[in-house]
């Protein structure tokens, strides 16, 4: 029994070695030669990088993500941390080096692009969501950068590349934060500019992190060479990815408490919106990272509203000793008044929107069968040269007698020379039929 079990996790092993083995794919030195052709920064790959910086600037400006993601594509920013990944693990401080200073002059040269860009351009949106989403680096930045560097480096390392550059350039996101960077320093906001050149920080320093592991696990061929200033820049980058990731797992942890107690807050403004002759007019989260709520009551609130206030907190997993509530007394006739504008006003919206859904669904059902006549013209003509001109239409039949009305659709033909045969008009009447999918088609010859 301990055989055949021993036996079915040897298979097990052997299945997944052979599922897992990259051997027969990797390039090392192909890889090494290729990532130091990558790191220089000069001539065409200044202006490539200028380019991409100004292209990823307007995406932010404007909110658009599609050209935030054309600018990654474009950008060279990749090189040198890639380059400073593989100069770790093969003990090469002179690429090492090397690298580091292509890579900061192309972070100096993408800041000063990005803040001329966002001195000049007259574009001023209240609300660039794009801008503030690159200030508030969190763990899932750690994560998708350390695999998105992961990615990239085995890319690298195979014989054939293939598409994978252009997801990693787009996953881990090196261009949008300089770009929020330069936004800062065009604007003087220390919070943009500190919130971005973290996120980019974690992205280069996991970049790399993720790049020397897959060198190490490779087995890249190392450098005989006095490696001790690879040693201590190691030292320090491990120093510094633990100072990120603690950093990152508070924010990380700090942005799911405040989108729960967004979410319990919600659940408490509903259950309270009326609350007796008193009802909620605005509430806001206040404090670091929404620890505190205020609640704004328009009437007046008893002691015992109060605590049934508090209570219905506890229920919703608030702390009520976190919430303010205030109330204002606007005396019974104008809570009156105010409780009839809010109700009228609230049903109003909904009867728009009804009416918007129907007037929706009935255009759809017109667009659902209209009538493609261009088209039904060029098909008849080629079919019938005779025919010069035709009028579809659609109307009601009534029937004299009963006063039954049935939906049909009229199609008058007028032919030039000769007109068509009754066994031309069958077959006519027939064809419409088929092509409008409609059995109400009566077609008529006009002379």
């Amino acid at each position: 029994m301990n055989e055949d079990k021993k036996s079915v996790s040897e298979k097990l092993r052997q299945s997944w070695r052979i599922l897992t083995y990259m051997g027969n794919e990797i390039d090392t030195e192909g890889a090494e030669v290729g990532i130091r052709e990558g790191i220089y920064f000069r001539g065409a790959q200044v202006w490539i990088l200028a380019c991409s910086i100004i292209i990823a600037s307007v995406g932010l400006n404007i909110n658009s993500i599609p050209v935030i993601i054309g600018a990654m594509l474009i950008s060279p920013l990749m090189g040198p941390i890639v380059g400073m990944g593989l100069s770790l693990g093969i003990n090469d401080s002179k690429l090492l080096w090397e690298a580091l200073r292509n890579f900061l002059v192309m972070v100096f040269v993408s800041l000063i692009v990005a803040s001329l860009y966002f001195l000049v351009t007259p574009l001023d949106y209240a609300n660039p969501t794009e801008l503030e989403a690159r200030t508030s680096p969190t763990i899932f930045d750690v994560f998708i950068a350390f695999f998105g560097g992961a990615a990239g480096m085995i890319e690298h390392s195979r014989k054939g590349h293939g598409t994978v550059f252009s997801g990693v350039a787009i996953a881990t996101a090196l261009m949008p934060p300089l770009c929020t960077a330069g936004y800062g320093i065009a604007n003087g906001n220390f919070h943009f500019f500190g919130g971005a050149m973290m996120l980019f920080v974690i992205n280069t320093a996991f970049i790399m992190l993720a790049s020397y592991i897959v060198v190490a696990l490779l087995k890249f061929n190392k450098k005989h060479e006095n490696s001790s200033s690879n040693k201590r820049f190691r030292t320090v980058s491990s120093l510094l990815v633990l100072v990120i990731l603690t950093f990152s797992v508070f924010s990380a942890v700090m942005m799911i408490r405040s989108n729960r107690i967004q979410r319990d807050l919600q659940g408490f403004i509903e259950e309270n919106k009326t609350f007796g002759s008193s009802y909620i007019y605005d509430y806001k989260l206040i404090g670091e990272k929404g620890k505190t709520a205020e609640i704004y009551f328009a009437g007046d609130l008893s002691e015992n509203d109060m605590e049934l206030l508090r209570s219905s907190a506890k229920r919703h997993n608030l702390d009520p000793d976190k919430m303010e509530i205030k109330s204002n007394a606007f005396g019974s006739k104008t809570d009156y008044i105010l409780n009839n504008i809010y109700e009228r006003a609230d049903a109003e919206l909904a009867a728009k929107d009804q009416k918007i859904n129907q007037l929706e669904e009935e255009l759809a059902d017109i667009k659902g069968t209209s009538i493609p006549y261009s088209q039904i013209a060029r098909e008849v003509q080629y079919k019938y040269p005779d025919v010069k001109e035709i009028s579809i239409s659609r109307g009601v039949k009534v029937a004299v007698d009963s006063l039954t009305e049935l939906p049909c659709i009229n199609a008058i033909i007028v032919t030039g020379g000769n007109p068509l045969t009754s066994e031309e008009l069958e077959e006519m009447q027939r064809w419409f039929r088929i092509r409008l999918n409609d059995t109400t088609v009566v077609l008529r010859q006009h002379d």
